[in-house]
């Protein structure tokens, strides 16, 4: 690590915990069929805010740079999603009691496109404050998520896709001219595939549950096309996979990949669903596991890009697990102790495993082959 005193930057805001999912959204009430009410759908904004509270109430929040989120423009999500898109999100935000992001599932409230807008102007705030000097590394605890927004359609609780948003804008700069983003979010990143699909200037990971959601993407040999041939790399790994399967697939492929592009800048979209205990997850992470990963993406950055490192937050929608997962990895940002502990590992700590077992080699062979494979067949054209 570092020995000079690091500034992180930190981007919260109090409408964040403000947008309004609803209750079911794609899992209604029907008494006929003997379905209770949920009460509160699975992208409630609870985990996020309870993730800042606990920040707040930490040793960290003394040590970090607290930023103001400020909206991004119509002409900033334009670089990322059609106009077709940004009309239909206009539309449902002005419905007397809002409406969908685009797949039935993924409710909005009324006028939370004033919160989208806030959400993705958070992540260039971040990656600004970042790429000119203000802070060594940015942490955007944004909310709504964005990696399954894609270009002409929001899915998955994303209206626009914040790092996208963010990577367009800072390639708008003359300092910048390729950002890597890592996205190890439980679910597959397909809307930030399906943006930089066929962009060499862009390289886009997803480390994901295979098949979990979106089913039907997310694999090995998804690689990108045209000018983008090899600059897509899916690394999907079987249900309970824990801290050892991750850290493997960062230092046997995730590295190895950042190195071989040389990035101006690497963003992190994270999400903390992998970890254990999340509904909508079968991953065993724990905080500390995530602590690892930042660690080892603090090292990638500093080696890489004179450290310049922004994580923007995804998903994550156990409640009382996310905000411990969240602090572990700002203190792993900061280089600082929280003075809080992960006070649930405890319940897991026999299921946690050390070792990777083979049918979790076999998914990280797959996907170091296929990064291998297509990393040669983009310099042999």
């Amino acid at each position: 690590m570092s020995e000079k005193e690091i500034q992180v930057g930190y981007v919260w805001d109090t409408l964040y915990g403000w947008h309004d999912t609803g209750t079911g959204g794609d899992m209604p009430s029907d008494p006929a069929r003997g379905l209770q009410p949920v009460y509160r759908h699975y992208s409630s904004p609870e985990p996020k805010r309870r993730l800042n509270e606990l920040i707040q109430v930490s040793k960290l929040s003394r040590e970090i740079q607290h930023m103001r989120a400020i909206p991004c423009t119509r002409e900033d999500i334009l670089r990322v999603h059609t106009e077709g898109h940004w009309n239909r999100m206009v539309e449902q935000s002005a419905l007397p009691k809002g409406g969908d992001c685009g797949d039935g599932a993924s409710p909005l409230g009324h006028n939370a496109l004033d919160i989208a807008v806030l959400s993705a102007g958070g992540a260039m705030v971040a990656v600004d404050a970042v790429l000119d000097g203000q802070v060594d590394r940015a942490y955007a605890l944004i909310n709504p998520p964005g990696h399954h927004a894609c270009k002409d359609k929001g899915m998955g609780f994303c209206m626009f896709n914040n790092s996208s948003v963010a990577v367009a804008h800072a390639l708008e700069r003359n300092d910048v001219s390729k950002v890597a983003i890592v996205d190890w979010d439980v679910h597959h990143g397909n809307g930030t595939q399906d943006i930089w699909w066929d962009n060499s200037n862009v390289l886009t990971i997803s480390i994901h549950q295979d098949r979990n959601y979106p089913v039907n993407s997310g694999f090995v040999d998804e690689i990108g096309s045209g000018a983008g041939t090899g600059f897509n790399i899916n690394i999907p790994l079987p249900p309970g996979s824990g801290d050892a399967v991750y850290c493997h697939a960062i230092t046997d492929i995730v590295v190895p990949a950042l190195e071989d592009f040389s990035p101006d800048l690497i963003v992190i979209s994270s999400g903390y669903d992998a970890a254990m205990m999340d509904p909508l997850g079968r991953m065993m992470v724990t905080a500390q596991g995530f602590n690892n990963l930042t660690r080892k993406m603090v090292s990638a950055a500093e080696l890489l890009c004179d450290g310049k490192l922004v994580f923007i937050q995804e998903g994550g929608y156990c409640q009382y697990y996310v905000p411990f997962c969240g602090l572990a990895t700002l203190e792993a940002l900061t280089e600082k102790n929280s003075g809080f502990a992960d006070g649930y590992s405890y319940i897991v700590e026999g299921q946690i495993r050390s070792e990777v077992n083979e049918e979790q080699k076999k998914f990280l062979t797959a996907a170091r082959d296929a990064y291998m494979n297509s990393r040669d067949q983009r310099k042999a054209t």
